[in-house]
């Protein structure tokens, strides 16, 4: 198997297991994980959606904004979640811009080989390149973020009183 394959294939890993807690999570989408408040799913599915976009356009690709730049005030990791559905877009809307950003990163994978992976992310700032500065770096974050969102998802399900899920 092949580095990008091996990715590709965690990438799509990682997002099926806090996939199945989100779309669990739809008939309570504002539900926070803790009675201080949290990352509830509808903000977790936007985030999601707009860090990938914003990662393989902006700091893969080097581009001024991604497709999803509209999101950003609402979805970015400085945001503050709230309960209020009005500030949102829909559950709906949002899968799909979840699912097209996924389909990118993806497709973008199919594009490049694992040399590709060492090279520097042109669009990374200087305070990220510890994180960000190469394009797998940059995967390697993809890969895990919806792993440490899954976390705030599981306690959410847990503060609604449901039985664990495995998703």
């Amino acid at each position: 198997m092949s580095t990008t394959d091996f990715i590709k294939s965690s990438l799509i890993t990682s997002r099926q297991w806090t996939l199945g807690l989100i779309e669990d999570l739809k008939d309570e989408p504002l539900a926070q994980p803790t009675v201080k408040g949290g990352n509830h799913a509808l903000w977790i599915l936007g985030h999601l959606a707009y860090s990938d976009s914003s990662i393989l356009h902006e700091m893969i690709q080097g581009k001024a904004t991604c497709p999803l730049h509209a999101l950003k005030d609402r979805f970015d990791f400085k945001s503050e979640p709230t309960t209020n559905a009005s500030d949102y877009p829909s559950f709906d809307e949002l899968m799909g811009h979840f699912e097209s950003a996924q389909a990118e990163l993806l497709a973008y994978l199919d594009s490049i080989t694992d040399a590709d992976l060492d090279k520097p992310a042109p669009g990374c700032p200087d305070e990220w390149k510890d994180f960000f500065g190469t394009i797998g770096q940059c995967l390697a974050v993809s890969i895990m973020h919806p792993a440490m969102h899954y976390g705030q998802l599981a306690d959410t399900r847990r503060a609604l009183g449901r039985e664990r899920l495995m998703a």
